[in-house]
């Protein structure tokens, strides 16, 4: 066992990819995507406290890094990193991901997000059941990844 789990969520948009850049760039200067990035990471720690118990849930999103977009004619990508406070007070790495949108045809564009979550640390270094972190982590980068490609596709907001 681990302490980081590799994670990957896709979706397709039905949005071209000229649109759906030009949106990406938008959020990533009006500050949702931090906002997001709490949710989701509030969404993990309260499933692993659920599956794993309470010491789990112990952390915090402390910051969220993301660098700027880079962009190619076929490729829009934001590096983001999520550093969290650990129930002892110590700052750790909870995730490094690439945020990326590829064009999937004339009006569809693939946004994925991939990288690695490491768990929270817990009591005497104790590791917490690979499955349980694999899945509230994935499940964590779904809810991100969703609203994400929302707030792309819709950019005013859901109906």
């Amino acid at each position: 066992m681990t302490d980081h789990t590799a994670v990957g969520v896709c979706v397709a948009l039905n949005i071209g990819f000229n649109a759906a850049r030009t949106r990406l760039g938008i959020l990533a200067l009006d500050g949702m995507l931090p906002r997001v990035c709490e949710v989701a990471y509030g969404e993990a720690i309260t499933g692993l406290a659920e599956l794993a118990g309470p010491a789990a849930g112990l952390t915090r999103l402390a910051d969220v890094c993301l660098e700027d977009l880079t962009e190619t004619d076929d490729c829009a990508h934001i590096a983001l990193q999520w550093e969290a406070i650990a129930a002892d007070g110590k700052l750790f790495t909870a995730l490094l991901a690439d945020l990326m949108l590829i064009p999937a045809g004339d009006q569809i564009t693939a946004l994925s997000l991939t990288g690695t979550y490491w768990q929270p640390p817990t009591r005497a270094g104790a590791l917490l059941d690979q499955a349980i972190v694999c899945c509230c982590a994935t499940a964590a980068m779904g809810t991100f990844l969703d609203s994400v490609a929302c707030r792309l596709v819709h950019p005013a907001g859901p109906a």
